[in-house]
Order: structure tokens, then C-alpha cells, then sequence
């Protein structure tokens, strides 16, 4: 048997350890002392006690150097306790701590907790200024992409493969886009500029002498101004603002369809008025016909699923029907007055070639050509929709053509009781 093993069965074995448990739960400082005063009595029946003494005092001093060692209470000087009653934990407190007994570690987390609190408005903030930043820098160097990697909601001619612009969601970005080159460019800029014309010549219109433009004559006009230039103007900020987000998409798709009801009834009007001038009853039928159809039209074009792409023939018919409602009334005035009359007197050729480019535009929006026998080589300039935009505008100006000679006709030959049309022959 060895020393240490001589040592530990040993009655002065027992007692060390005891002692070293002692020396454990006295003041670190005065660990060093407590060993001096304790090895002191030890007679153990090693041959080399010395050795020992410098081995136990090296150990204590490794235990003692750690800060995070715990102090754990003599557990001996318990024994006094009754039995049955059992021993207090050493962390449960019997009394109500006092400050000087509360951990601060406690403490500084429940600061910490309620600074964390103070803080969440302003890491919000924060967290929104850091998202907004990254959208500005993102945005300032977005490219167009292919179809396939643009979202559902932006996918909607398939037939136009690149050239598209991705989600942008800042307002100041999409309008910014219209000066690049990409898918909708030619969309924009067509009915941009057709806006703008017919706003010129509404201004130019309302602001004629009384004595060249009556007041009745104006709010005549005013009604056509209206339906193309809110028709050409939320045609516009469609497809300027429908990349931004799907909300903002889908109102301005609604709102789109909206202005194309608008500009048929706008249409209408000045040529019900003019040509139906001296028949009240029909004049006033056809009108309130009119303002029916239209406001329909406006109803379903805020069906949530209207402006989606498998209902375009659905669209493009529900359009093209409205159109061709002014048919009845144009034969009923040619039945009436005769057609060379209607032709010459009612500018009835202007409108047959009105609702002609009004139909196909119609036919070439809902079939996709040219894009549909040429996929992918349309992507930019002459796809279908382009094309659906330029006849509009084309057919919005010959009918403002043919009010024009209708009201010159009116202003030269004066009121029905004078001139009524039945005495207007041909020259």
C-alpha cells in the first residue's frame, strides 16, 4: 500500500478531510493561513510527509484560484439540525433579502429588460430605415427579365419572353422606368401622349369666345374630353404603377378597365346629342341606355378576377358588346333621315370607321397577335397590346373628328324649328 493510500486509512485521514472541507468555505485570501494552522497537527505513517503537505497545499491553491468556484457551506455544523425537519437549500432565502443580499447579476438583466422595452420603437425604426435603404439600393440597378422569373401577379403575356420589368416596390422607381426600354415602354409613352393631346384640346376647346364655342356646345364636348382623357390617363398609370405590388396592380387594373367604359360613354354623348337634336324622346332613350351599359361595364370591371389573364377574351368582349351598342341608334337615325343623309349631315362614316378600329383593336388585344405567331421577337416594340393602344387613340381622334363637323353642322343651320333636318338636301 502506498503513502497516500496509508494516508486516506488512516484516523488522521479522516480528519484532513474534514479540515479541507473547512478551509473551503473560509475567505480565499486567508486560504494559505487556514492550510498552515491545519497541516500542522498531521502525523501520518508516511515516510515522507513534507511531500504530501506540499502536494495538498499546490491543489488548494488550483482550487481556489478559479473565481467562479462556488463557497458551499459546512455542511457538518448542520448536524445539530432536528432530524425530520429537514435543511434549508442554501440558495433559498429565509427572510426578506436586503439590497446588499439581492445578486446584482438579477438586477442589471431586469435593467437590461426594461431598456430592451424603451428600445423597440427605436430598433423598429431603425429596422424600417435599414429596409428602405436596401430598397433604394436595389432599385437603382434593376434590369429587365425574363418572364419566367417575374412573380403570378406580373405574369400575363406569355408570348412576350423578355424585356420585362421586375416588382418595384417605389412609386418614384416605376415612374422612373418610363424612360427606359422595356416591355411597357411603348404602352406608357402611346397613351401618355394621347392624354396629353386631348387635354390641349379640351383647354383649347373651353377657352374659345362664346361668340366662336357656345357654353352648351362646350359642356357637350366636356363630356367626350372627359371619357378619352381619363381613359388614356389611368391607361397610363396602369402600366406606369402595376410592377410596385399586386394591391396596387390589381386597383389600377380595375381602374384601367373603368376609364375604358368612360371613354365609350364619353363617345356616345356628343353623338346622341347632335344627331338625335331634334327628337327628344329618342335622344333621351338612347342617353339613359348608354349611361346603363356604361355603368355595368364599370361594375364588372371591378370584379376582383376581371383583370385576370385567362378572362382577356371576357374583357375584350364585354367592350366590344358596349361599343357596338351604338348601332342600334346609328341605324335608327339613318332609317329615319335616310343614308346619304346620315353620311353626309350625321358624319356617320366617321363613326362606322370609329367602331371599326375600336373592334380591332378588340380582336388584336384578346388574340395576341402579332407576339402569338412570332413568340419572343415582339417583346418590346409591336406586341399586341401596343397596337390595341394605337387604334384606340386612332378611333378616340376620328371621333372627335366627326363631332366637330356635327356641331359645325348644327351651329350653320341652326335651331330645329328654323332648319329642322327633314328640309337639309343634299347640294
Amino acid at each position: 500500500m502506498d503513502c497516500m493510500d496509508g494516508f486516506i486509512e488512516s484516523g488522521d485521514g479522516t480528519e484532513t478531510r474534514r479540515r479541507i472541507k473547512v478551509m473551503i468555505t473560509t475567505n480565499r485570501k486567508d486560504s494559505a493561513e487556514a492550510l498552515d494552522e491545519e497541516v500542522q497537527p498531521l502525523n501520518s505513517p508516511c515516510e515522507s510527509p513534507g511531500k504530501y503537505e506540499i502536494n495538498l497545499r499546490r491543489r488548494l491553491e488550483e482550487i481556489t484560484a478559479f473565481p467562479e468556484f462556488p463557497i458551499l457551506p459546512d455542511f457538518d455544523d448542520l448536524s445539530d439540525e432536528e432530524e425530520g425537519g429537514g435543511l434549508t437549500l442554501p440558495a433559498t432565502p429565509t427572510d426578506s433579502p436586503s439590497e446588499d443580499e439581492v445578486d446584482p447579476e438579477l438586477l442589471n438583466r431586469e435593467e437590461d429588460d426594461d431598456e430592451f422595452d424603451f428600445c423597440l420603437p427605436q430598433l423598429s425604426h431603425a429596422a424600417e430605415q435599414a429596409e428602405e435603404f436596401a430598397r433604394k439600393v436595389w432599385a437603382a440597378g434593376w434590369n429587365c427579365c425574363h418572364f419566367k422569373h417575374l412573380p403570378d401577379w406580373l405574369q400575363d403575356n406569355d408570348y412576350l419572353h423578355r424585356g420585362h420589368r421586375p416588382p418595384l416596390p417605389s412609386v418614384y422607381e416605376c415612374f422612373k422606368s418610363i424612360f427606359r426600354i422595356h416591355t411597357e415602354t411603348g404602352n406608357i409613352w402611346t397613351h401618355l401622349l394621347g392624354c396629353v393631346a386631348f387635354l390641349g384640346l379640351a383647354v383649347y376647346v373651353w377657352t374659345r369666345p362664346v361668340i366662336e364655342v357656345q357654353l352648351q356646345e362646350k359642356l357637350v364636348f366636356a363630356a367626350f374630353f372627359i371619357g378619352a382623357i381619363c381613359c388614356l390617363g389611368l391607361s397610363f398609370a396602369f402600366h406606369t404603377l402595376h410592377c410596385h405590388s399586386e394591391f396596387v396592380g390589381k386597383l389600377f387594373s380595375k381602374l384601367d378597365y373603368c376609364g375604358i367604359a368612360m371613354l365609350i360613354m364619353g363617345s356616345f354623348f356628343p353623338w346622341l346629342y347632335y344627331g338625335f337634336y331634334c327628337e327628344q324622346t329618342s335622344r333621351m332613350i338612347y342617353l339613359s341606355v348608354s349611361g346603363v351599359l356604361g355603368f355595368t361595364c364599370i361594375v364588372v370591371s371591378l370584379w376582383e378576377r376581371f383583370g385576370e389573364p385567362q378572362f382577356r377574351p371576357l374583357r375584350a368582349g364585354l367592350f366590344a358588346g358596349f361599343g357596338l351598342s351604338g348601332v342600334v341608334p346609328a341605324v335608327h337615325y339613318a332609317l329615319a333621315k335616310g343614308w346619304i343623309h346620315a353620311i353626309s349631315r350625321a358624319s356617320l362614316g366617321w363613326l362606322i370607321l370609329m367602331g371599326s378600329l375600336y373592334i380591332l383593336g378588340a380582336l388584336v388585344y384578346a388574340s395576341r397577335i402579332p407576339e402569338r405567331w412570332f413568340p419572343g421577337k415582339c417583346d418590346i416594340w409591336f406586341h399586341s397590346h401596343q397596337l390595341f393602344h394605337i387604334l384606340v387613340i386612332l378611333a378616340a381622334f376620328v371621333h372627335y373628328h366627326g363631332i366637330c363637323e356635327m356641331a359645325m353642322h348644327r351651329l350653320a343651320h341652326g335651331e330645329c324649328d328654323d332648319h329642322p333636318y327633314e328640309a337639309i338636301t343634299l347640294q
